[in-house]
């Protein structure tokens, strides 16, 4: 376990391995200090996005929760609601490949993604080395083709999670506001441009009301106790 007794990174001399948590840990101390570096020379920043929770303990997804900007696969939420809901009430972003998944880990037809994207889970579609699990020259392509077929996603859900993906890259405020609109930063439906997105403005209305509606039973909550 990850503890305040472990050893520093410098000092690690036992033969076994370091744990996941104990990699997440040091990897976010060290981005976050090279970001305040580049931060204060104008250059831009690295988001810290590891893989996670497509196998291992679920401890390895409540250490990302707590220091990541993002993850990729987070297949393993399915199996604890509790992090489910605290990625959800975060929005913290999962990058979901299950095209690997299916050749790897778990056959397509019982990937977590729908019931991730039904529950309002900021979810996504990715590729996860194309050269190993795609067949054609657009891999990203055949990950939402195959998804819509499997899952039976309407044009509003295909919308909503491409919506998702440009909002959890890396691309720049200008670039985002290229594709989404100027407002993208604002919640609910005031930052859908539903021309440039087309996703409808009463799903981005019901997941800003449920999000809230959620957080407002946790406050109360605080407030009683």
């Amino acid at each position: 376990m990850f503890s305040t007794k472990s050893p520093k990174p410098e000092e690690w001399d036992i033969p076994k391995n370091p744990s996941y948590t104990y990699y997440i840990y040091y990897m976010y101390a060290n981005i976050t200090v090279l970001n305040q570096l580049r931060r204060e020379r104008g250059m831009n920043t690295f988001t810290f996005r590891p893989h996670c929770g497509e196998a291992g303990a679920i401890t390895h997804l409540l250490a990302a929760f707590m220091t990541a900007d993002n993850i990729s696969h987070g297949l393993n939420l399915k199996k604890s609601p509790v992090l489910q809901y605290l990625y959800f009430l975060t929005q913290i972003p999962i990058a979901m490949s299950p095209l690997s998944n299916n050749s790897l880990f778990l056959e397509y037809a019982k990937n977590p993604l729908l019931e991730f994207h039904k529950k309002g889970l900021m979810v996504s579609l990715s590729t996860d080395d194309p050269m190993q699990f795609h067949y054609t020259k657009e891999p990203l392509m055949e990950e939402y083709a195959i998804a819509a077929q499997v899952f039976k996603l309407s044009t509003c859900d295909m919308c909503e999670i491409s919506r998702n993906s440009v909002l959890q890259s890396a691309m720049s405020h200008e670039e985002k506001s290229q594709y989404l609109g100027k407002d993208y930063l604002k919640e609910g439906p005031e930052g859908n441009d539903i021309r440039k997105t087309n996703v409808a403005q009463i799903r981005m209305a019901y997941r800003y009301e449920t999000l809230c509606y959620e957080l407002n039973r946790i406050k109360e909550g605080v407030k009683s106790d």
